[in-house]
């Protein structure tokens, strides 16, 4: 099964084998019957060591990331913090770029930063600014957002895979904002990848969850599947089945996000209340060329600063109609948000402030049509009420 869309429909999807089941049950069970003391039927004793419905998931995560083994958390950060404690102890020191989830920056700052471990966020397009923050000794990890939340900025993941790895760094990459459907970060040189699943994985918005997906089946691979199983953040059996279901159409999900997206960022960069568009399908984009060779497509999220400033951002965001004002992304249905307030909050006053003008969406699966009108007319009662 070497096709992407093939692997989303059958990797870890086997049908059940009592009833002939095409989609394989939900084993919605807390422990499991042991034939004798340590009798294990299949391996399984409980369910945070282990879950057939969990491991269908990560069977299928592999697969669609070109990884040696996938682990299932309950939340996007929650595999962020397993990983990270896989990698860090104190005195360890990590390089992130300067645009990333505000949650990752708080999850290494305020919770691993009281464990003694030191973040530095740097402009991951400046490999000299990349290798001048590596402190020999110290830095462990390097860690990549591309597309990143919410700028869109686009990192060149060969390149800093190569320039980590002469450094002898662990390289991450977040590739929830692409998904495995547009960018293969492990194929490019990275040797981990997080998603938090709820976004473009699952893609319905019904569901909380993570992962992490490494290359290799060694050492770190044994770390975090210890530190799944001893701390126990796991995804729970109906949201894993839910997260293999949404999987299944990620492939034609992820091509109407990224022509919906295409077709809103074409038309607003026109728009005489828009000051600049943040999108990597745009030839104007910084980062255009890079993700036109990573990536193939550039995805569903885009951001908007607008002209009017910090009171025209927030107008728009309350303004919409098809796009509903709520956090998260990469749901069947467009979402706006304003980051400085929302996604963001926990980064202003650092390196990673999201400019107060900036409103982030997430282009759902409607007609672009519909969506362009909503912005327009939200757009048209700025100058009414800013």
């Amino acid at each position: 099964m070497t096709g992407f869309s093939t692997r989303a429909i059958h990797a870890g999807q086997e049908f059940d084998p009592t009833t002939g089941a095409v989609v394989p049950p939900i084993y919605q069970t807390a422990t499991f019957v042991q034939d004798g003391i340590g009798g294990l039927r299949g391996g399984y004793e409980y369910n945070r060591s282990a879950n057939p419905t969990r491991d269908s998931l990560q069977t299928l995560l592999a697969a669609l990331e070109g990884g040696a083994r996938a682990f299932s958390f309950a939340s996007g950060l929650a595999a962020e913090d397993t990983l990270l404690r896989a990698l860090l102890g104190p005195g360890d020191h990590v390089v992130l770029g300067n645009d990333v989830y505000g949650g990752t920056y708080r999850l290494l700052d305020r919770v691993l930063g009281a464990w003694g471990v030191d973040v530095t966020a740097v402009e991951m397009s400046d490999a000299d600014a990349v290798r001048a923050a590596i402190r020999p000794g110290a830095t462990k990890v390097l860690w990549v957002e591309t597309p990143s939340n919410p700028l869109l900025k686009i990192t060149d993941i060969a390149a800093l895979a190569e320039l980590g790895h002469d450094a002898g760094l662990t390289v991450v990459v977040d590739n929830t904002f692409a998904s495995p459907a547009l960018q293969n970060p492990l194929a490019l040189g990275a040797d981990v990848v997080v998603h938090s699943t709820t976004k473009y994985v699952g893609g319905h918005s019904d569901v909380l969850g993570g992962a992490v997906v490494v290359g290799d089946d060694g050492a770190l691979a044994e770390r975090v599947a210890f530190l799944q199983f001893a701390v126990g953040a796991v995804s729970a059996p109906m949201d894993a089945w839910l997260t293999v279901r949404g999987i299944k159409t990620l492939p034609v999900r992820m091509q109407r996000h990224s022509a919906n997206a295409q077709a809103v960022a074409e038309h607003l960069v026109e728009h005489p209340e828009v000051e600049r568009v943040y999108y990597p399908g745009l030839p104007q984009h910084p980062g255009h060329e890079i993700a036109a060779r990573q990536m193939s497509g550039f995805g569903g999220m885009l951001s908007v600063a607008l002209a009017g400033g910090p009171r025209a951002a927030r107008v728009l965001a309350e303004g919409t109609r098809l796009f509903q004002l709520a956090e998260s992304l990469g749901g069947v249905e467009s979402l706006i948000g304003y980051p400085d307030a929302m996604t963001h909050a926990s980064v202003r006053g650092t390196a990673l402030a999201v400019p107060r003008n900036v409103v982030r969406l997430s282009v759902g699966l409607e007609d672009a049509a519909d969506l362009i009108t909503d912005l327009d007319e939200a757009l048209a009662r700025l100058t009414v009420r800013v």
